[in-house]
């Protein structure tokens, strides 16, 4: 009787338990559910959220490339037009040396050597002024002589070279008295009339020397000597070698002697002052061009510097921002994994206290 009231005491104790065990089964198998359900649906709006930001942060990331990519091909533009000024202005700077150049090379032209002017038979033959335009206007450029120039005084000379200083304007006379030495050479003439003759030339020629003093040579406006043109290379050569006085009485008065041999000489002198004083004055306009030209360089290259600066700082900045693009997804990812295991955790700790 005992043994059939426990057997019934246990079956009734072991029916509760497969019931109080279904039971438990039926609500871990719900509380399952749910938590599937809610770990889905906290999946879904992560899923969301994320799709959300990083579509916010690839619009904000294109927004941001667009300014640097506006503000570098701004920054290029406005490199390549300075640029483009730079170069412009170099060629302008050329273009004036080059002028400069030709101004240097216009006084080396329309130069003829002594053979050809002495070839000249119109240039042996004549005397006086046109003996002297022939020599002057092949050695001298035109700017740089005055024929029959009146001066201050009124007096009016032959030629006048117009020479820089220190040497100054320089006045020749070609008015040679030819007559009485025409005379002495002429062999029917007997001894006393040539000595008179002679005579009368030597005071011909003092007296045309001191003319020259008074009238061409001016302080302040003349060189402080001027020029006696001789026609001919044998009277040059008879005053220096039969009348030495002559000579002395020109170099007191400060007035040159000079045949067409001699005259060359000078000219070719005076040329040569002129070519210097006008390279001069070239060389400054040269250095003054090559020193704005060395400014301009200067500039184009503060320019460029600044231009790779910011080329290189857009650069750095585009690096960074997909750096940092990275580290957001990857923070992302971190975040999704840590709500994936708190969420698996607490299923867990769930199963754990139905089962207890």
């Amino acid at each position: 009787m005992l043994t059939a009231i426990f057997l019934i005491a246990v079956l009734g104790v072991i029916g509760v338990l497969l019931l109080a065990i279904k039971i438990l089964q039926d609500t871990l198998q719900k509380g399952i559910q749910e938590t599937r359900t809610q770990v889905k649906e906290a999946l879904s709006h992560y899923s969301d959220d994320l799709g959300k930001r990083v579509d916010s942060l690839t619009t904000t990331t294109d927004l941001r490339l667009k300014e640097i990519n506006n503000h570098v091909e701004r920054r290029l533009n406005e490199g390549f037009e300075k640029t483009t000024e730079t170069f412009s202005n170099v060629i302008k700077r050329l273009a004036l040396i080059d002028a400069a150049q030709k101004k240097i090379t216009e006084l080396s032209s329309s130069v003829m050597s002594l053979q050809e002017i002495l070839s000249d038979k119109r240039s042996r033959g004549t005397f006086g002024e046109v003996q002297l335009s022939a020599l002057i206007r092949n050695v001298i450029p035109e700017q740089h002589f005055s024929f029959q120039h009146t001066l201050s005084t009124g007096k009016r000379a032959d030629c006048l070279l117009l020479l820089p200083e220190p040497s100054g304007n320089i006045a020749i006379d070609a008015k040679f008295p030819l007559e009485n030495f025409r005379l002495l050479m002429d062999p029917s003439i007997g001894d006393a009339d040539k000595r008179l003759i002679e005579q009368q030339f030597k005071i011909d020629i003092r007296k045309h020397i001191q003319d020259i003093a008074e009238k061409y040579i001016i302080p302040g406006e003349t060189a402080d000597g001027a020029v006696m043109f001789i026609p001919a290379e044998a009277i040059f050569a008879e005053i220096h070698a039969r009348y030495p006085e002559l000579v002395e009485i020109a170099h007191r008065a400060k007035v040159w002697l000079v045949s067409p041999t001699t005259l060359m000489a000078i000219l070719t002198t005076a040329r040569a002052v002129l070519k210097d004083a006008a390279t001069r004055q070239q060389v400054h306009i040269i250095q003054k061009h090559l020193h704005l030209l060395a400014a301009d360089f200067e500039r184009f290259q503060k320019r460029m510097d600044n231009l790779a600066r910011h080329i290189s700082q857009a650069h750095t900045d585009v690096e960074q921002v997909h750096t940092s693009a990275k580290k957001i997804t990857e923070r992302f990812g971190q975040i999704e994994q840590v709500e994936l295991a708190l969420t698996s955790s607490k299923a867990e700790e769930l199963e754990t206290e139905t089962l207890s």
